[in-house]
């Protein structure tokens, strides 16, 4: 897999763009996440044609729709800023984007959370910043995250998973659309599918079931939404015992009684929260290489990601 390429906030990067001349520079963005992606930085706010340093900037007035008014000149930048908004997210069709990094809190960039001041100058933290906005509405299904985030396992690991899953299936849509891919796909997925939802997992085993009944088109399309909105969801440790049970069912007639102990109180141990989820993750490939599974050894769920990023130690 080529290096994945992801949109970022410029600032995240180290690039001094911020409305104060600095920048908020993330070392594991850049020397950890950075060995597996190609980043696009962006920021808005320059890209608008302000400069460094600049006046400061809010979000004013409806939740819903608020104004981007400079702080000190009372200057109001929205018609200028959406324009520029709608315009560089269009461009972004072109960068074969499979996510992207917002600097958190941001009147531009946030994509949550944002402070939106009302008549009083009373701060409501429920907006959403501007640039933010209009990419999250050309590209719904590209997954989205706050940089902020990085530090919630949970939250991070899932924002990862979606991206590694996005590249995968644009790969694999590269190669050619058929039937048969579609069900190759699927195959290998199934178990990182159920790891998020059973819903889903019903909904895609259907779809796929009868692809022929839809033009081949119209197939990926429906597919390429479910898939998306499945790695959305999260997949909490009931979810994931589910998926480690299933697996271990593989090895039902290998299994000696100690190594069937073992796993299931290793299996436990994870459904209660003493371990993470590596431990009983790599010893399910152990035995799926030891008894020689296939299946198993093909599924995208025991390697959804580099193992150097070290996500499922902490989830």
């Amino acid at each position: 897999m080529e290096k994945i390429r992801l949109g970022i906030s410029a600032c995240l990067l180290g690039e001094n763009v911020r409305y104060d001349g600095g920048n908020t520079h993330d070392r594991f963005l850049t020397d950890t996440l950075g060995k597996y992606v190609e980043y696009v930085p962006i920021c808005p706010e320059v890209e608008c044609g302000l400069p460094v340093p600049r006046e400061a900037m809010r979000l004013e007035g409806d939740l819903v729709s608020p104004r981007l008014i400079r702080t000190h000149t009372r200057e109001d930048m929205t018609d200028r800023f959406m324009k520029w908004s709608e315009t560089r997210a269009a461009e972004l069709d072109e960068e074969d984007l499979c996510g992207f990094i917002f600097k958190s809190r941001s009147p531009s960039c946030g994509i949550e959370r944002v402070k939106v001041y009302d008549e009083r100058g009373v701060p409501a933290k429920k907006g959403t910043g501007m640039f933010a906005k209009a990419f999250i509405k050309r590209f719904p299904l590209i997954p989205v995250e706050n940089e902020d985030r990085i530090y919630d396992p949970e939250l991070w690991e899932n924002f990862i998973e979606r991206i590694f899953t996005l590249r995968r299936w644009r790969d694999a849509a590269a190669k050619g659309k058929t039937r048969g891919d579609l069900v190759a796909f699927h195959t290998i997925h199934k178990l990182q599918v159920l790891s998020h939802s059973t819903k889903h997992y019903r909904l895609m085993g259907s779809l796929v079931a009868k692809a022929n009944e839809l033009p081949i088109k119209e197939l990926y399309r429906q597919y390429q939404i479910l898939l998306m909105e499945v790695v959305q969801l999260k997949a909490t440790p009931k979810k994931n015992t589910n998926v480690l049970m299933h697996m271990m069912g593989y090895f039902k007639k290998e299994l000696t009684s100690g190594e069937k102990q073992e796993l299931l109180e290793v299996i436990d141990n994870y459904r209660m929260g003493y371990i993470p989820l590596i431990m009983p993750v790599t010893l399910i490939n152990h035995y799926a290489r030891k008894y020689d599974r296939p299946y198993l050894k093909g599924q995208i769920y025991l390697n959804p990601h580099p193992m150097e990023l070290q996500l499922r130690n902490h989830v």
